[in-house]
């Protein structure tokens, strides 16, 4: 199995970085500017073929289903080297996506800049963002990985969802993601 990674990022608070990728599924360019209108989006940097996001993925697929009926935005963004990690191009990014039904936009990361400025490092690693386009929250999806025998739940994503869809103060010390690394270029 890959060498586990914990992730890094912003400050509470500091202006979430823009971007705009291309979205695998309808070819569409999307931005922050996308999910302004909403009060939360969760930004989730993942890949195809990382077992720790495959361990996951259908529980967050059905909490991304659950908190979407609640207003909340969810995009998920792929920055992995393809070149050495073929499964995790934009053809096979488009077929996941559209296999199991996501539900959100899938972007594509080829210059590797946005996750460079969110300071990602794993897959997956979570963001949640403000209305207002600030950091509120990064951290895991739970406590669950593979092999460790404990159920993917989602736990730690929803608590942060929940306390801010009710006005309060998501954990101000989550716990980091963890997962395999980014794949960086070389």
């Amino acid at each position: 199995m890959p060498r586990a990674e914990s992730s890094f990022s912003l400050q509470r608070g500091a202006p979430a970085p823009d971007f705009k990728l291309p979205d695998v599924v309808s070819g569409e360019l999307l931005g922050l500017h996308a999910w302004r209108q909403q009060r939360i989006t969760v930004i989730a940097f993942i890949c195809n073929h990382c077992p720790y996001v495959l361990h996951v993925l259908d529980t967050l697929l059905r909490r991304a289903h659950d908190y979407q009926a609640r207003g909340v935005a969810f995009v998920a963004i792929s920055s992995n080297d393809v070149s050495r990690y073929p499964q995790d191009a934009p053809p096979a990014m488009r077929l996941l996506a559209t296999s199991r039904g996501f539900g959100f936009p899938y972007l594509y990361d080829e210059s590797q800049q946005v996750a460079l400025a969110y300071g990602a490092a794993c897959t997956p690693d979570f963001y949640l963002l403000a209305a207002d386009g600030s950091l509120a929250w990064a951290g895991r999806f739970d406590e669950s990985t593979p092999g460790n025998g404990k159920p993917a739940t989602g736990d730690d994503l929803a608590a942060a969802l929940d306390a801010l869809l009710e006005g309060r103060d998501c954990d101000p010390h989550p716990l980091p993601s963890v997962g395999c690394s980014i794949k960086w270029k070389a």
